[in-house]
């Protein structure tokens, strides 16, 4: 029976310790940092774990009826033809209407959408390729700020950024959770098509990049919104700012338009490109009647992309971009290379803050700690609740070849801690969750510790003390 250990330094909270982890390649030393097929999603008490054609999802410390069971596997229903395999994996949790539900990414360019139990609900194409990452993140509405409240889902490609609006995914899971819960109810339940092209619920908006201006991406992320550019035409239209990673170009940055007619050109062929089809289209019909064909389903068409405008790029050949994780803020964002070099990025200025060496094949991740508590305030009273101007954001960067985890406060801080790990340690983060409110106890980021070899996931305590 697995018990809660404590050290200075981490916490165990759970185990995933168990049969069902051969089949994803457990049962070797480094199983789960050396496979690249493999690839897992954290959430606060499930683990997702994909292999191939297999998810598995693995809850632990927690009896919640919103955490899975113990274990579940999921075999999606991948085409043979094209080799097609799950490349990505994210959770999505919705706390307002206590949603949660797994997305996976395939070789393929689809997305599918499944519940805990493992039942289908959603597939959907966004363009033809390899998806390498998703990626879960929001920045929320503060009452004594003035600014604007912003969840995504991203889906990022080689060389293609593309971006899901959160309140769309969840009108939809709302209507697959209703209509979940009328046919547990009905006598005789609808009955839902296979993963075929055709989504049940219909085809979810996005918008679609093309990134690749600097040669093709290793990784990318969209950190948020951005006024527009000077002697553009003002309009309702909003702008992001994409940062990319590669081999051509260590960084390279680029502004992204909603709207995919903002030039001249582009607006009118936007005018004149239907209007000449529906001439040709009603021409057609005045000489050949239309034949009676058989029903069958149409392929997805590929989704045009909208405009990404260049911003800035760095180059340093042979030094090549690996890895980008953000900020809660996606005011900064700390970058890998193959030389063993970590960036600290401000995505505001787009100017490089501050540099590490000597951390090869690293990992990183934000989180925060009880840097700036008071603690004449918190021992006036034993039931000091932390508040968010106490912490300070950090860096916990892996280095697996040294065999560690060292903690550093952003943005020119010291280090606070250097944490040992086995060699086969992952560092994961849960998911962002949708909804969550501002006036509620603060959360901070935090960082969990999963050893492969053993199945113990502890989380980095966020205190120095």
């Amino acid at each position: 029976m697995w018990r809660r250990k404590q050290s200075s330094s981490s916490t165990e909270v759970g185990c995933i310790a168990c049969e069902e982890l051969s089949l994803v390649g457990a049962g070797k030393e480094g199983w789960l940092v050396e496979d690249p097929n493999l690839v897992c999603a954290l959430d606060t008490h499930a683990l997702a774990l994909a292999h191939n054609s297999l998810i598995l999802l693995l809850g632990f410390g927690s009896s919640s009826s919103s955490s899975p069971d113990s274990r579940v596997s999921i075999r999606p229903d991948l085409s043979p033809i094209e080799s097609e395999h799950i490349t990505a994996i994210e959770w999505l949790v919705f706390e307002d209407y206590d949603i949660r539900v797994v997305v996976a990414g395939t070789s393929s360019g689809y997305l599918l959408f499944y519940s805990l139990l493992g039942h289908f609900i959603h597939k959907q194409m966004i363009h033809p390729g390899r998806i390498l990452k998703l990626r879960v993140r929001g920045t929320k509405r503060d009452l004594s700020q003035d600014t604007t409240s912003s969840e995504e889902v991203c889906v990022v490609m080689p060389g293609i950024v593309a971006r899901f609006d959160g309140s769309h995914i969840q009108s939809m899971l709302r209507q697959w959770f209703e209509e979940t819960h009328t046919q547990f109810w009905d006598q005789k339940p609808k009955k839902r098509g296979s993963e075929g092209p055709e989504t049940p619920y219909g085809r979810l908006p996005f918008q679609l990049w093309n990134v690749s201006k600097y040669g093709t991406c290793a990784d990318a992320a969209i950190t948020g919104i951005m006024p527009p550019p000077l002697m553009e035409l003002q309009s309702s239209q909003r702008y992001y700012c994409a940062v990319a990673v590669g081999e051509d170009a260590v960084v390279s940055a680029f502004r992204l338009s909603e709207d995919k007619s903002r030039s001249l050109v582009g607006a009118i062929l936007s005018k004149v490109v239907p209007a000449t089809f529906s001439t040709i289209a009603s021409v057609s019909r005045m000489f050949w009647r239309s034949e009676q064909m058989s029903p069958r389903k149409s392929e997805v068409k590929p989704q045009s992309f909208a405009r990404a405008s260049p911003l800035t790029c760095l180059k340093d050949h042979p030094r090549k971009g690996e890895k980008l994780t953000l900020s809660p803020s996606g005011t900064l964002a700390a970058i890998t290379d193959s030389l063993g070099r970590i960036l600290l990025l401000d995505t505001q200025a787009l100017v490089v803050v501050r540099l590490w060496k000597g951390y090869r094949d690293a990992s990183c991740l934000f989180m925060e700690m009880l840097v700036k508590r008071d603690t004449a305030a918190a021992s006036s009273s034993n039931y000091y609740e932390p508040v968010k101007s106490d912490y300070c954001l950090c860096l916990a960067i892996h280095a697996p070849r040294k065999g560690i985890v060292e903690i550093w406060q952003m943005r020119t801080g010291p280090r606070l801690r250097i944490i040992q790990c086995a060699k086969g340690a992952k560092i994961l983060q849960p998911t962002y969750r949708f909804g969550s409110s501002m006036t509620s106890p603060y959360v901070p980021l935090e960082v969990f510790l999963l050893n492969g070899d053993s199945g113990q996931i502890s989380v980095l305590n966020r205190t120095l003390n």
